[in-house]
């Protein structure tokens, strides 16, 4: 019996890094080589506007658009936190937050139009100081702003995609 719990253990341990090693093998396909794009018709494209979303103190948050490196706009939102619910069940909301930003869409969305099958993007700026309740309770205020999607029916999906950008203070 030992034997074959030795061949086993070994048969898994080969199939793991078997496993690891076919997908650091494969190779993307959407490779950009350098030099002017082959197709004369295509045109270099603008940057698309982008949500950046700044946990900056205990007292507000600062949303600004941004195409590339230029600010478009910038506003400043109170930090209210809003508890619900009690004990262990008990989380953190910014309602505030979620309606600000759903106007901010509204006014620099790129990918408002129900045809259009892109999100938005938004970018959340924290450190490392920040709690974990509040960084999902800010995501959850920018997944509020919700949009028809193309196919999705009377569905109303989130209409912008998180990204994180954590400092180290």
């Amino acid at each position: 019996m030992i034997p074959m719990i030795d061949l086993l253990m070994c048969l898994i341990c080969f199939l793991l890094i078997t496993a690891v090693w076919s997908t650091m093998s494969r190779l993307n396909a959407d490779a950009q080589v350098p030099g002017p794009p082959r197709d004369t018709e295509t045109t270099p494209q603008e940057p698309q506007p982008m949500l950046h979303l700044t946990i900056a103190s205990e007292e507000k948050f600062v949303l600004s658009w941004r195409k590339g490196n230029a600010v478009v706009s910038s506003v400043d939102v109170p930090r209210k936190p809003v508890t619900v619910g009690e004990g262990r069940a008990a989380q953190t909301r910014f309602p505030d937050l979620a309606t600000k930003i759903s106007e901010e869409w509204k006014a620099n969305g790129a990918h408002r139009d129900p045809t259009d099958k892109k999100m938005d993007q938004a970018v959340l700026h924290c450190d490392n100081k920040t709690p974990y309740k509040e960084i999902i309770a800010v995501i959850d205020a920018v997944y509020s702003t919700k949009r028809p999607f193309p196919g999705g029916g009377e569905k109303l999906y989130p209409a912008m995609n998180v990204t994180f950008s954590m400092t180290s203070n």
